[in-house]
């Protein structure tokens, strides 16, 4: 995973950090928790600074849950959980999963999507509610960039201060890495065939 972290960072530069942060919320095996921290510890090795690692995860993560938001506001709830209950096995998304999002939003309004933001699982799904409930572009966008940023930035530079002791732990970080990609990758399989299609 790390070698193919680099790769996409020495083939594309920061667009490939944006490209990465904007699949994880696509693409749920791909996840921010290993992309960002990869990221930035492999700034330290002269590509690009730690600065730019982090602006380019915040803008990929953010264009990458605006077609979640639109997709609320279009369908609607109810909609979206029929939707969900028959080919939510893709985005490992169930119709539970969104009436979960939807109380959390109800419950703590605006500041929902900011705090959402930080949180694993509840980061992407997060803009369906706001999307249903119709909030205005311009606060989704604001709140949601306010996560992102702090969300982005305390993985970049975890990774950053991972990578001052490089040669330390350079032999470690890509097998832990790998493991941890399959690992995850493996939990996704697991759900899509599992998933059970509701039926009404």
């Amino acid at each position: 995973m790390e070698g193919f972290v680099h790769s996409m960072m020495q083939q594309f530069g920061v667009f490939g950090i944006a490209l990465l942060m904007f699949l994880e919320n696509i693409f749920p095996p791909i996840p921010s928790e290993l992309i960002m921290p990869l990221a930035g510890y492999l700034s330290t090795q002269g590509d690009m600074s730690i600065f730019a690692v982090v602006a380019a995860g915040s803008v990929g993560s953010l264009l990458g849950i605006i077609p979640w938001y639109f997709l609320g506001r279009m369908l609607g709830e109810k909609r979206l959980k029929s939707f969900a209950a028959r080919h939510g096995r893709w985005v490992t998304m169930s119709p539970e999963d969104i009436e979960t999002a939807g109380e959390r939003f109800r419950r703590h309004g605006r500041l929902s999507v900011l705090v959402g933001r930080l949180i694993p699982t509840v980061r992407t799904l997060i803009s369906v509610p706001a999307g249903i409930a119709r909030m205005p572009f311009w606060q989704f966008l604001l709140y949601s960039a306010v996560g992102s940023v702090i969300w982005t930035a305390a993985l970049a530079f975890a990774g950053y201060g991972l990578g001052q002791a490089y040669e330390v732990v350079k032999d470690y970080v890509d097998p832990i890495s790998t493991g941890i990609f399959v690992i995850i990758v493996v939990a996704y399989a697991y759900r899509v065939i599992t998933f059970k299609p509701h039926t009404s």
